[in-house]
């Protein structure tokens, strides 16, 4: 038969829409797109498609009675493969997913990652790592390197050039965040707004927490850091009065904040897990009141003191339209933030129980000597340099493509300064030398320091953490002197009990 192929048993597979009936144990396949199937044993009869599959269940009823153990092997196989599939199809990072014209991305070389996960696992332990050997070895793919976590494309930078390229002049088009769907919502009755990622969602109260940190409104709170330090202060600036709470309810509030900095990312919205995260989000709305409830009632009284709350979140005149629970979470954030930031940053001093002034006439450094002090300003910089607070920023999300230098970053790519590799761009970076800052910028914190990000997604607080490192260093080093015998790459990394490894005395 012309245009025939012999298969299995003797089979003629017919070309080309073949006809006839071949007689004996011959098959002949003929159509074009509908296939039929005749045999000898009853002429022009249509062969079903399990008649098809026939030889391939018998293979399978024979491995089943011979080897079962091989059978239930491959069947599981055969039932996880496509699952697996899929979920990779599913999960697969933004940066390697093809463009509208079929094309993938370029992206900049990075590491290589395992299926599914990507660099996840690299990047867990490069946070705990006190030399961060990972961010350091990214520097070898160049000024820029992209990693895969989970379905996140990240593309590190590790520049200061690039993260004034895409961090600041390009501030419009990566001024998104990644979404936190626990920490934002879950958690939090859907009022963390900084966690958000939309722009939108977070268009109002960000301006509105600008005006309470602008260096104008700062000056208007200056004297306060006489008193009490990091919480107290941005309690009284934010609420109005000192801060006079119960040993339990700092507690609290810490516990608080250190539960809430370990929740993972997660966007599954009906996980087995989710009422784990709800339970924290009733613990921590039961924390909020007994902070806001009393400034809320002497606000409505009329009695309330100047503060961030009464003269901006509920004023009358002002341009928030959020509800009451809306303030409050601004509120207690900026509380959580100025509390916990600062103490990281210096913890290695902050439990030195007291400032002591030198001599009779001697009085204590003020804001007001800032623009004097400016090496005092320049050691709060390189401190932030030298040993970072956040090895790793947020990330800035891209809300639509972008083209920078031969790359096509897509919209959704996550970008992330490299604090490490970009505060070592320096001489001598493992040297603690704030005379590198000695620029005519000491008193701008942010200026040539990216620990407090960038763009239109820089730390609203960076002002205020600035005035809070400012006034500890300069009565610090006014009034006391030090010995260290640390180990200072794991300062950030390891909390100590007394005895205290730092010496520090009284200056005579």
């Amino acid at each position: 038969m012309a245009g025939a192929k012999t298969g299995r048993r003797g089979a003629n597979l017919t070309e080309n829409g073949g006809s006839g009936f071949d007689a004996g144990s011959r098959w002949t396949f003929r159509g074009h797109r509908n296939i039929h199937v005749t045999g000898s044993w009853a002429a022009n009869e249509t062969i079903t498609h399990s008649a098809i599959f026939a030889p391939l269940e018998q293979v399978a009823s024979d491995l089943h009675g011979t080897h079962p153990i091989a059978f239930y092997a491959a069947s599981i196989a055969a039932l996880i493969f496509p699952i697996v599939l899929i979920l990779l199809e599913y999960f697969k990072p933004v940066g390697k997913r093809r463009l509208k014209n079929g094309q993938k991305p370029k992206l900049p070389p990075g590491p290589w990652g395992v299926p599914l996960f990507g660099n996840l696992l690299k990047l867990k332990g490069a946070r705990s790592d006190p030399d961060q050997k990972w961010l350091r070895g990214l520097v070898r793919h160049g000024e820029m390197a992209t990693a895969h976590v989970g379905s996140k494309t990240i593309v590190f930078l590790n520049s200061k050039r690039v993260v004034s390229e895409i961090i600041a002049k390009r501030g419009g088009a990566t001024n998104t965040q990644s979404p936190m769907p626990m920490a934002s919502g879950v958690v939090s009755h859907g009022h963390r707004r900084s966690l958000l990622m939309t722009q939108e969602k977070w268009a109002e109260p960000l301006p509105v927490m600008h005006t309470l940190l602008s260096g104008t409104a700062l000056k208007q709170y200056g004297e306060w850091h006489h008193y009490r330090y990091a919480n107290s202060v941005v309690h009284r600036i934010a609420l109005g009065e000192r801060l006079a709470k119960s040993t339990k309810d700092l507690e609290d509030l810490q516990n608080l904040v250190t539960i809430f900095v370990t929740i993972f990312v997660t966007t599954t919205g009906s996980s087995p897990w989710r009422a784990h995260w709800e339970k924290l989000d009733r613990w921590n709305y039961d924390v909020y009141p007994s902070w806001w409830a009393p400034v809320l009632e002497q606000i409505r009284r009329g009695t309330a003191p100047p503060s961030f709350a009464r003269d901006t979140l509920l004023h009358g005149d002002t341009k928030y339209t959020g509800s009451d629970d809306d303030a409050m979470y601004v509120a207690m954030q900026l509380i959580e933030a100025g509390s916990d930031t600062t103490r990281e940053a210096l913890h290695i001093m902050a439990d030195v129980d007291g400032v002591c002034s030198v001599g009779a006439d001697a009085r204590l450094p003020t804001l007001a000597d800032m623009d004097a002090l400016r090496y005092v300003c320049a050691t709060a910089k390189e401190l932030l340099r030298w040993r970072p607070i956040f090895v790793i920023t947020p990330d800035h999300v891209a809300s639509q493509d972008i083209e920078f230098e031969g790359y096509h970053f897509p919209a959704g790519t996550g970008f992330v300064i490299n604090a490490v590799v970009v505060g070592d761009e320096c001489d001598s970076p493992e040297t603690f030398d704030p005379d590198r800052w000695m620029d005519g910028h000491e008193t701008d914190i942010a200026h040539g320091l990216w620990q407090f990000g960038g763009g239109r997604r820089i730390c609203v607080g960076y002002r205020l953490a600035q005035r809070s490192m400012f006034i500890s260093i300069a009565r610090l080093v006014q009034c006391l002197t030090s010995s260290l015998r640390y180990n200072s790459r794991i300062l950030n990394l390891e909390a100590t009990e007394e005895p205290f490894l730092v010496k520090v005395y009284v200056r005579g």
